[in-house]
């Protein structure tokens, strides 16, 4: 790689990064740019105040950072089908596990009750599941990969990647990349011919989504375009910032290609306004996040756009909001004035969704430490709960590094500040979070180092949030769903006394009273680990039955039996946790089993997705009932 290109490469990660900064609350948050010409002149002086010779700053400052090393119960709960045409003959059926109860999510499988949609291999799978036996009536190639999707009436809207182009190694084991995304609008109308209508080409990264009604709202991170450095005698620095003066807005504004699939006529955009992009008051890099508000009953062209000059991270969305996260860097150097060890925060903006055309910028805030994932995050009356750790990266001084803690943080917004009303820290010192829960006014947290500490926290009184209990067992539980009145079902990992993980764990948690949590039941599958672990979309919880199945990929450390599939486990608070049964698909070539990744219910039958095909199975028992081979 030559030192021009190395340069251009350098100086264009050194621009997409994260910021750092105080923890404390600025005076002002994000301000829209009057014209283009303000968001240039910004882009242009932040990217030369940042700009070094060596293309990044030896340690962290503010504007650099270096990379990472409310649930309701009816949350995937039965549905039916609108009673208006053809759709109300559709029979009950499970959704798509969500963290909130009519805020749809991007998943590998969707269903109308009659028709299972799968995304497999790169092709999307069109399965009616009205008669005796699945069977696979339409199919469409789709390209790329990383794939997901959202449903609505006749139209599916799938989330792919691309690739992500020529990716150069810089020094420090940095790679420059161009990563993009693709937005795909099909017409499912006829079942047995889907068929593309548009596909919406984006630059940057597709983080996440989320819908309501047929309204989506999609989260994109760019970054800034590679910027040509010059030969020259002059100093290399020099050189930098004579580049970014010359640079034009469209370094800075990412763009999207809408093309459609007759005719093949496309159209190019800038994915946002630059009097619809807010820049923070704390410099927080050059990178966009860009809010796309889409009605799918209108098609993929958005019919809204707003940006906000930061990074994104995290996507949580409640019934109104929509909250994207960002990690900050703080910096532990005296002349920062920071009072707290270098390491991370947590910056979350709000957005409010309420209305299905637009999607408005409201407020932001700052938190310690940094989330789990979009459990960390739930609204409730009016305020918003952050469950966090905090792990102190860097340490001056030779003083003994301090041990991890984690908090749950109460905020609310306030003249476009999303202000800390209370705060309660001291959890799992020494550990972190590795699932979190939030139920009304309650929150559960579990950390995990050698043993599962789940803390109830109290949330009735946002000002005072405090622990309320706490239960020790061994292992921990990485997804906790509520299966009923003051029960908790958790998934996750067994382990020994000295935190050696042993195999999945299926616990039942009696949680009626906070202040003595108790674990009445649990299950034990020796060397196994389930999707389910990390991916909350594997887990099916039908309340109907009292039964949760879940996918397990099991290699027993004693030479028993592997298997990989997915099992059924039976829930009672008086009986506890019994194995209904388990489901396989047949091997494929070589003797390859399929892993199964998603199940979902239709009528009186539970169907499992891997990406070999699909299979029937009796809901009672999960006796086989029939497979459809994608072939």
């Amino acid at each position: 790689m030559t030192v021009r290109r190395a340069a251009v490469l350098a100086l264009a990660v050194a621009l997409c990064a994260p910021a750092t900064g105080s923890a404390a609350t600025p005076k002002s948050w994000p301000r829209a740019f009057r014209s283009c010409d303000a968001l240039l002149t910004h882009a242009r002086t932040q990217a030369a105040r940042i700009a070094e010779p060596a293309g990044l700053p030896r340690r962290p400052q503010p504007g650099i950072a270096f990379p990472a090393s409310g649930p309701r119960e009816d949350s995937g709960a039965p549905q039916a089908a609108p009673a208006d045409g053809a759709a109300a003959e559709a029979p009950e059926h499970s959704t798509t596990n969500v963290q909130e109860g009519g805020v749809d999510e991007p998943d590998l499988v969707k269903t109308d009750g009659r028709h299972v949609f799968a995304l497999a291999s790169g092709t999307l799978r069109v399965v009616d599941v009205r008669g005796a036996e699945p069977k696979v009536v339409g199919s469409l190639k789709l390209g790329g990969f990383s794939q997901e999707m959202l449903l609505a009436g006749d139209r599916l809207m799938v989330f792919s990647t691309p690739g992500y182009g020529d990716a150069q190694p810089l020094a420090a084991d940095l790679i420059a990349q161009d990563p993009r995304a693709v937005l795909t609008e099909i017409d499912v109308s006829d079942r047995s011919n889907p068929r593309v209508v548009r596909t919406l080409d984006v630059d940057g990264s597709y983080v996440s989504a989320r819908m309501r009604g047929t309204t989506a709202r999609v989260v994109i991170a760019s970054y800034p375009r590679p910027i040509p450095v010059a030969d020259g005698d002059a100093p290399e620095v020099q050189r930098r910032r004579a580049a970014i003066r010359r640079t034009h807005l469209k370094t800075w504004i990412p763009r999207y290609r809408l093309t459609s699939a007759r005719g093949g006529n496309s159209v190019t955009r800038s994915l946002v306004g630059c009097r619809a992009t807010r820049r923070p008051a704390v410099f927080s890099g050059l990178g966009m996040l860009t809010v796309l508000t889409i009605d799918l009953s209108k098609g993929i062209v958005p019919v809204d756009s707003d940006g906000l000059m930061t990074d994104a991270r995290t996507v949580y969305a409640s019934q109104g909001s929509l909250y994207v996260a960002s990690e900050r860097w703080l910096d532990p150097t005296p002349e920062s004035g920071e009072s707290v060890p270098g390491g991370r925060a947590t910056t979350i903006h709000r957005f409010d969704a309420r209305d299905s055309d637009h999607t408005t910028f409201r407020a932001s805030g700052t938190v310690r430490g940094y989330l789990l994932n979009q459990w960390a995050l739930s609204e409730y009356r009016d305020h918003l709960r952050v469950a966090t750790t905090e792990e102190p990266l860097w340490w001056g001084g030779g003083a003994p590094q301090p041990a991890s803690e984690s908090f749950v943080t109460t905020l609310a917004e306030d003249g476009g500040e999303l202000r800390t009303r209370g705060q309660v820290g001291g959890l799992g010192r020494g550990e972190r979070i590795y699932s979190v829960r939030f139920i009304e006014d309650q929150g559960y947290v579990v950390t995990f180092r050698q043993v599962d500490p789940l803390y109830v926290v109290d949330l009735s009184n946002p000002a005072k949030p405090a622990v309320a209990g706490e239960l020790k067992v061994l292992g921990y539980s990485a997804y906790l769903h509520p299966v009923g009145r003051d029960l908790l079902l958790g998934v996750g990992q067994d382990a020994s006394e000295e935190g050696r993980t042993q195999g999945t764990q299926v616990s039942l948690f009696d949680v009626s009273d906070p202040r003595q949590p108790r674990r009445t039941h649990r299950r034990t599958l020796a060397g196994a680990g389930s999707e389910a672990e990390y991916d909350h979309h594997a887990f099916l919880w039908w309340p109907g039955r009292s039964l949760a199945v879940i996918p397990i990929r099991s290699y027993p450390r004693d030479g028993g039996e592997p298997f990989v599939g997915a099992v059924g486990f039976g829930v009672a608070p008086a009986t506890g946790i019994d194995e209904v049964g388990r489901i396989a698909h047949p091997q494929g070539s070589g003797g390859y089993v399929p892993d199964i990744r998603r199940a979902l219910v239709v009528g009186d039958r539970l169907f499992t997705v891997s990406d070999a095909g699909i299979k029937a199975s009796r809901l009672d028992t999960l006796g086989d009932v029939a497979f459809a081979p994608f072939g």
